[in-house]
């Protein structure tokens, strides 16, 4: 880990400081495949547009975080308003970087995970709006998992049986109970867990079960849905997953410290 001194060296502050920055960037693309991805548009090709107004923007008006602040969140063309949503998940992005290389330092476990939280970002958007996981994003995540081989240590075994123990047994249930989890979310748990490993994906889904719960409860005690009711599980996997990538190990020994093990 880096950063954990009593003082931080100049060449490890610059560093954080470029992880934010090349976080926030890579977060203004995943921007660009939140918006066009879910409605068919190339987002390889073209430059970014104004979604009201459809001008095409300059790349002052594109600088991650700042060019919302410096544009008064408003198009510099037709002024309708820009969300919020934009530049806070560009600061997300760069959070997530900056977290990765905190864990990992200078490894090629930092790179892993950084492309492997951007990718999660982008699940976890495009799920919250439309309540699906792109197979093409969930195919991303295998390359990752595949990538990350050498540089992971974790058996063949590990992988393999992280890959089925929580996706089969929510197979099954879609088959006893249609649509009680998305396609998608049964997809995007496998390819973890074939990252990860079993003991990593467990704790992944504990922690996106926890919190969905909480939430779902919210909602039901303020009656904003009824029980038949269904939310966005991915954003919750895509979190649980997330922490479980960085500190799964630890908090798997937490746990076990908890019954004297």
């Amino acid at each position: 880990m880096c950063g954990k001194g009593k003082g931080m060296e100049p060449i490890v502050l610059f560093l954080y400081v470029y992880m934010f920055v090349l976080g926030t960037c890579i977060a203004s693309f995943i921007n660009v495949v939140i918006y066009r991805l879910p409605l068919g548009l190339n987002f390889v090709e073209g430059r970014s547009f104004c979604p009201k107004c459809h001008k095409t923007l300059k790349a002052y008006d594109m600088i991650p975080v700042f060019s919302w602040f410096l544009l008064r969140g408003k198009c510099r063309f037709c002024k309708e308003p820009i969300s919020l949503r934009y530049p806070a998940i560009e600061f997300v992005g760069g959070v997530l970087a900056v977290l990765c290389f905190y864990r990992y330092g200078i490894d090629w476990m930092t790179l892993i995970s950084f492309v492997f939280s951007m990718i999660l970002l982008t699940i976890c958007m495009i799920d919250y709006d439309t309540m699906i996981i792109p197979n093409g994003l969930v195919i991303c995540c295998l390359i990752v998992a595949i990538v990350s081989v050498p540089f992971l240590d974790l058996s063949l075994m590990d992988r393999i049986i992280g890959f089925f123990i929580i996706s089969v047994p929510l197979y099954i249930m879609n088959l006893i109970i249609p649509d009680c989890f998305g396609g998608g979310d049964i997809k995007l748990l496998a390819v973890s867990g074939l990252l990860m490993g079993w003991i990593n994906v467990l704790i992944g889904m504990f922690i996106a079960v926890l919190i969905a719960g909480i939430y779902a409860g919210y909602l039901l005690l303020t009656h904003r849905i009824d029980r038949k009711g269904h939310i966005a599980f991915g954003p919750y996997i895509c979190f649980g997953v997330f922490v479980a990538l960085l500190y799964g190990q630890e908090l798997f020994k937490w746990y076990l410290s908890l019954f004297g093990l």
